[in-house]
């Protein structure tokens, strides 16, 4: 057991030195399939999800402090990274889905309070030390190398916290202001997503793209719009009795449904090209913690959908979610059966 000892540690510090900046997107997968479950009245999904997901969370937090600690070098490099740096936004992403679990979910008002605060300050460190390292950097990659569907992480971490800012039950005095916070997120959000999906559309449809280039944070094209139409969907139902959201409520409405449309185009297509990738090109199917980029979109859908049924009341759309939640249900689990083999042939592999 003594010689084993460092061994261990040395792994646990490897695995420290290279974890993937993004692997927080399993929280955000685990934390929207749990929503939608309690949407969908699946309690056997929802509760624990809730706890399942905690436990994700703090050993991912664990990691990337001691990352930031002993890695510090290595941490920076990723942060400005064009291809690895957007992965960051799913700490903040998931940070507040987990939140939205506690609020939603288990009704702990106080522990959504409290992420949101983290949630918060990580928004405003991470997107301004983010674009302030790509900004200055003095050698940037190309467009072919420097932008994917990571990107538009930036823009899901912001309607994120847009959500789970409008969820919260504030304080009489702080309810109209929050709310404005809210909406203003969302905006940002949107313009965000708007900036960035035609630098990707246009290296998908004009720039040469090989196999292995073809990686799951594509379905964060679909993702982006489906928690932008949770986040308009969520103003309009928090802000039915506010009187300054009643004066941005129809172009919200507008904004919400567009979102919910594009959302609905891209799922057919990045099926297509899911199937081209693995049963044409043959591309090896084998795991890698960017496929948590691929359930949450799906899962996502689910809920965006729900509750944009809930705000316009569109029952006849309810066979969207009933179908998709089984979708989500059947790629987290496959993604995490996945991800446990994995983990245990590294470990078992010798040193």
């Amino acid at each position: 057991m003594a010689n084993d000892r460092p061994s261990l540690l040395a792994t646990l510090d490897q695995a420290t030195l290279h974890l993937f900046p993004g692997y927080f997107a399993m929280v955000m997968a685990t934390g929207a399939v749990a929503i939608a479950g309690h949407l969908l009245a699946m309690a056997w999904i929802a509760v624990p999800l809730v706890w399942l997901n905690t436990a994700f969370y703090l050993v991912l937090a664990g990691l990337t402090l001691a990352r930031f600690v002993r890695h510090t070098r290595a941490f920076a490099d990723d942060m400005r990274d064009h291809a690895r740096g957007p992965g960051f936004f799913t700490i903040i992403a998931g940070t507040c889905i987990l939140a939205s679990q506690y609020v939603i979910i288990l009704e702990r008002d106080r522990v959504g309070f409290a992420l949101w605060l983290v949630a918060a300050v990580l928004w405003l460190v991470i997107t301004y030390w983010f674009f302030v390292a790509v900004v200055v950097r003095p050698r940037k990659p190309t467009l072919e190398k420097g932008v994917n569907g990571a990107w538009l992480l930036v823009s899901v971490s912001t309607q994120a916290l847009s959500v789970l800012t409008a969820l919260l039950p504030w304080p009489e005095a702080m309810g109209s202001s929050m709310l404005f916070l809210a909406l203003s997120l969302h905006l940002i959000g949107c313009m965000l997503y708007l900036a960035i999906i035609p630098l990707i559309f246009y290296r998908l449809t004009f720039l040469r793209l090989e196999m292995s280039a073809l990686t799951p944070p594509y379905w964060i094209n679909m993702g982006a719009v489906a928690i932008a139409t949770l986040a308009g969907s969520t103003l309009l139902i928090e802000g039915r009795a506010d009187p300054l959201e009643q004066e941005f409520r129809s172009f919200i409405l507008g904004f919400t449904v567009f979102f919910w449309s594009a959302a609905s185009w891209w799922v057919p297509l990045l099926f297509g090209l899911m199937t081209w990738r693995h049963l044409v090109a043959r591309f090896p199917l084998t795991y890698d913690p960017q496929f948590w980029g691929m359930v949450f979109p799906l899962a996502m859908y689910t809920t965006g959908s729900l509750r944009l049924i809930e705000a316009m009341e569109l029952d006849f759309l309810r066979f969207v979610p009933a179908i998709f939640i089984w979708v989500a249900l059947a790629a987290w689990l496959a993604t995490l059966a996945a991800m446990f083999l994995h983990l245990s042939r590294a470990g078992s592999s010798p040193a």
